[in-house]
């Protein structure tokens, strides 16, 4: 197992957790080590096999995948999760992206694309493209009290790093972000991490909706 990303699949349609597991078992670099039914299972899977990523689906009987999650990334050195979803419409999709999930997939996304996902997210890469990002968050207004709470939050940060978070919410790559402000690749990601603390979130797509909340322009 040694170098291998290891993944749990959440969902409680047993063909689903089947077929992702077959599939994901045959891909190169990935082993699915468990499977859960329900959220209410996914601690002590996470206990007994730590995984590198979780494959959560949003819609389950008991413990929802949304409060499954925020339950999961508030845990010590969390795995990354990916939520499942029927529709790229589900506004439950957004309340998983603030309850710390790294991205979304359909569940008949190509297994291809959800190989490169899975291998993205496990090296710490967002797997939402620009075009779903800004149409996801152009789908919610913020209230008045997020809005507030966003706008203290990004009065904390340095110039420079408003400039990144900015750069972020218009879904560039580090390397982009780069070539666009002109410095290195290393201290973009040195600016990241000041944000990351600053803000109390520990991926993109979060800052990315910090920075919508607050109306921070994107260009």
């Amino acid at each position: 197992m040694t170098g291998r990303i290891k993944v749990v699949i959440v969902d409680d349609d047993p063909l689903v957790r089947a077929a992702l597991t077959m599939m994901l078992d045959g891909a190169s670099g990935i082993a699915v080590v468990a499977t859960a039914a329900d959220g209410a299972e996914v601690p002590g899977v996470l206990d007994a096999h730590a995984p590198d990523v979780v494959l959560m689906d949003l819609r389950m009987p008991r413990v929802d995948g949304i409060t499954a999650t925020r339950r999961v990334r508030a845990r010590h050195s969390p795995p990354e999760v990916i939520a499942l979803t029927t529709f790229d419409t589900d506004e439950h999709v957004l309340r998983a992206l603030r309850a710390g999930a790294s991205g979304f997939l359909l569940k008949d996304t190509p297994p291809e694309r959800i190989v490169d996902a899975i291998l993205k997210v496990a090296a710490g890469e967002p797997i939402l493209s620009p075009r779903i990002t800004r149409r996801l968050m152009a789908r919610v207004v913020a209230d008045d009290a997020a809005r507030e709470r966003a706008r203290e939050a990004l009065a904390t940060l340095s110039p420079r790093e408003r400039e990144v978070v900015q750069a972020v919410a218009r879904g560039l790559s580090n390397a982009d972000i780069a070539a666009d402000l002109g410095m290195g690749v290393a201290t973009v990601k040195a600016h990241l991490t000041h944000v990351f603390t600053k803000l109390g979130v520990d991926n993109r797509t979060q800052i990315a909706l910090f920075a919508h909340d607050a109306g921070l322009p994107r260009e």
